[in-house]
């Protein structure tokens, strides 16, 4: 009686010295280390996280999946870990029954302009990245070109769509989908694309164009479309 009495005071006091190692703040009752918390806060934070921009928050995650996935699991939140592009992101956990949970995420949809650039950017990655480059760059200049290409044709304010277009680009740099270089008017286009983008995902983003351009449009996205089929 004694001895499991002994044993457990022993326990408890190992318990106690535990969770003062991880306390980093009066009253702190956490259960991850600082490293952790990092990481944890990194996938909250930013649309995602990877090996090339962070390094530490990366390794972090690779070592603690199971725990950090577990903290997003409470949310409602799931963790999607792409070790082949080194990326990482959250993304809304949806359960059985047709339900929802309810969520800490914003449901933003992208713009058209928005859709565009990213059809474009994924096949720009995909192609040069099939020849052999590590890194993938586009000018501002073409950013804008390819928006202009979808340009229906009765279009007439063109100030506004050139408007949008630049938004757009601000906005996917914000993402960290584009992201800048030394050249402030070149980016490099990040990995990540691949991830969001699976080849399902750009089929149903094609098939969205198709159906809000112009005849001319709808010939660039079929030459889209096939060269992705070959691949």
């Amino acid at each position: 009686m004694t001895d499991d009495w002994d044993q457990n005071l022993r326990s408890e006091d190992f318990d106690d010295a535990e969770q003062a190692s991880l306390s980093l703040f009066e009253g702190d009752v956490g259960g991850l280390t600082l490293e952790q918390r990092k990481a944890l806060v990194a996938l909250l934070k930013h649309r995602y996280i990877s090996g090339a921009q962070q390094p530490a928050e990366w390794r972090t995650l690779l070592e603690s999946e199971v725990v950090i996935k577990s903290r997003l699991n409470d949310l409602f939140l799931d963790l999607h870990v792409d070790r082949r592009y080194e990326v990482a992101f959250k993304h809304q956990a949806q359960p059985e029954g047709g339900s929802r949970f309810p969520t800490l995420l914003h449901d933003l949809a992208y713009s058209r302009e928005e859709t565009i650039l990213l059809v474009f950017l994924r096949q720009r990655f995909r192609s040069e990245r099939a020849e052999g480059l590590e890194n993938v760059l586009v000018d501002h200049d073409d950013l804008l070109q390819a928006v202009a290409r979808f340009r229906p044709p009765h279009a007439t304010d063109r100030s506004g769509d050139a408007n949008r277009a630049r938004n757009a680009i601000e906005n996917i740099v914000k993402a960290r989908i584009l992201l800048k270089t030394p050249d402030r008017s070149r980016y490099r286009i990040s990995a990540v694309i691949e991830v969001l983008l699976p080849m399902e995902r750009l089929n149903e983003l094609l098939q969205w164009l198709i159906g809000q351009n112009s005849k001319p449009a709808n010939e660039v996205l079929d030459e889209t479309l096939a060269s992705e089929a070959a691949e």
